[in-house]
């Protein structure tokens, strides 16, 4: 396990997290994605989308953020980004105290081998140093753009989160990830994933076809898309992006530097 690096200054941790000006970059990649323009490479770490195809359906459920104007200072950017931290106490797709002085939130989705990578040897490491303590909490947000597949399996996370196992079946799903768009993330494949984890197989395959999921795959997805994100997997650390599964110290220093700000705020 990594020791905890609490270097500030012009450490590799911060130089990976996305300035305000890139952001703003990105937001505007983004509005030109959705005007039907072509996606483009998500870089080293982040699994880039091919067909800038949105999941989201509008009207009620529409998700989007409203963010500052163009000349907003980096400090009003963090702020809003910072400000998607639902909290909600007895939320099934977050680990960690509702109050936790460091919010993560990770748009992630279940056939980005990234999101697998940081699944596997990241998330353990960061629930055992920093959850289980009470100083950090992670929120899951839903951004499948890879495919129908993805879109399945995001499903089938909220027909876990139903009977509050999405936590096992997420990694379950990793632990056996399926390469992207392989025909194998049927309806079926997700019941037997479930059952494996104790789910009732009948609930979750009716929980997976409700509009209730739909509806909250698609909010997630479009808050995604409403502030630049457009590959996965993509982190939001008290409102500091960070782009990519970086490696598990990255992301250590990440928090560290996170918590230390929120306790130099009290």
């Amino acid at each position: 396990m990594p020791e905890k690096n609490t270097t500030s200054t012009g450490s590799r941790a911060r130089r990976l997290l996305l300035p305000a000006a890139v952001l703003l970059a990105l937001l505007a990649v983004t509005a030109f994605l959705l005007l039907g323009g072509q996606g483009g490479d998500g870089g080293d770490d982040t699994t880039a989308g091919s067909s800038g195809q949105s999941t989201g359906t509008g009207g009620e459920q529409d998700g989007g953020v409203d963010m500052p104007a163009a000349d907003a200072s980096e400090e009003e950017i963090v702020s809003a980004l910072e400000s998607l931290a639902r909290r909600e106490e007895g939320d099934p797709m977050a680990l960690g105290d509702v109050d936790a002085p460091v919010v993560m939130i990770a748009y992630s989705e279940f056939q980005c081998p990234f999101c697998g990578r940081f699944a596997r040897e990241t998330e353990p490491v960061l629930v055992e140093e920093y959850v289980e303590d009470g100083s950090l909490r992670i929120e899951w947000r839903d951004f499948p753009y890879l495919g129908e597949e993805s879109r399945t399996a995001a499903l089938a996370g909220r027909a876990a989160a139903a009977q509050d196992g999405f936590w096992e079946f997420e990694e379950a799903m990793f632990e056996n990830q399926q390469p992207p768009n392989s025909g194998r993330v049927t309806p079926d494949f997700l019941a037997d994933v479930a059952e494996q984890v104790g789910l009732d197989r009948q609930q979750f395959l009716t929980d997976l076809e409700s509009e209730e999921a739909a509806a909250a795959v698609d909010r997630d997805f479009q808050e995604g898309q409403s502030i630049g994100v457009t590959g996965t997997p993509a982190f939001l650390v008290n409102g500091q992006p960070v782009m990519g599964a970086q490696p598990t110290d990255v992301f250590v220093e990440v928090v560290e530097e996170a918590l230390a700000e929120a306790e130099a705020g009290r």
